[in-house]
């Protein structure tokens, strides 16, 4: 072989090589600038979520504040007038019936969670917890006299909404995810009937959902964070 062919050879496999290292060069930036630009848009997502949360988080502080201070004036004005100390408490005895105070007394604690996997389930759907599951339970509970009922510390009031969400729940407008636990006051005897054979309790455990009830002396169920708007009812004159 001539040295004009090796060296032909040689110029050949260096152009190859370098074309290689230029292709892969470019990728490489393609990629860091693809990159670059994901996170550059996460992270103005994520500044934009925590700015609104923030301005969320403010409005509500401002609003208990504002709660706290109605609170005492009404304090101060019901102790000068023995009329508006007793409308005061019906004011009190409504915010308990409608949700919107925080309460505490004897009552149960149930825990909805999905099931393991079980061959003898021919379903996997039914190893799930779905919010026909949840509404089912929450209604027996009101059957059985509860007073007060929250789910994951969302407190269910008159306008409350329990829909599917893919492999979570809405709840007020809330997405909450399984275990769900349920939390109730009542008469606990009479609240524990949803564990009596034959109950919708029962009947989740049989498809292997883990639905464990728990009497509880001291339960403490919180108020409700949205705003009730009442738009169309009026009273009757």
């Amino acid at each position: 072989m001539s040295n004009k062919t090796v060296v032909s050879v040689v110029l050949g496999f260096m152009c190859m090589a370098l074309t290689l290292g230029i292709c892969i060069q470019i990728r490489t930036v393609k990629n860091s600038n693809s990159t670059v630009s994901q996170n550059y848009e996460e992270n103005n997502l994520r500044a934009e979520v925590l700015k609104y949360k923030e301005r969320y988080d403010n409005k509500y502080r401002q609003l208990e504040e504002a709660e706290a201070q109605l609170e005492k004036i009404r304090e101060n004005v019901a102790e000068n007038d023995a009329g508006l100390e007793e409308a005061e408490n019906k004011i009190k005895k409504a915010n308990k019936i409608n949700g919107l105070s925080e309460v505490t007394g004897a009552g149960v604690i149930i825990k909805l969670e999905d099931g393991k996997k079980n061959p003898m389930v021919l379903n996997p759907s039914d190893l799930i917890v779905h919010d026909l599951d949840v509404l089912s339970v929450i209604n027996e509970l009101k059957n059985a006299g509860a007073e007060a009922i929250s789910i994951n510390d969302q407190r269910i009031v008159s306008t409350t909404a329990i829909s599917c969400g893919g492999n979570i729940i809405d709840i007020n407008g809330e997405r909450v995810g399984a275990p769900f636990t349920i939390k109730a006051i009542g008469l606990p005897e009479y609240l524990a009937g949803l564990s009596r054979v034959g109950g919708y309790l029962e009947l989740l455990q049989g498809y292997g959902i883990e639905a464990p009830l728990e009497k509880s002396n001291n339960i403490t169920i919180p108020k409700y964070n949205g705003v009730i708007n009442f738009k169309y009812m009026k009273n009757v004159k």
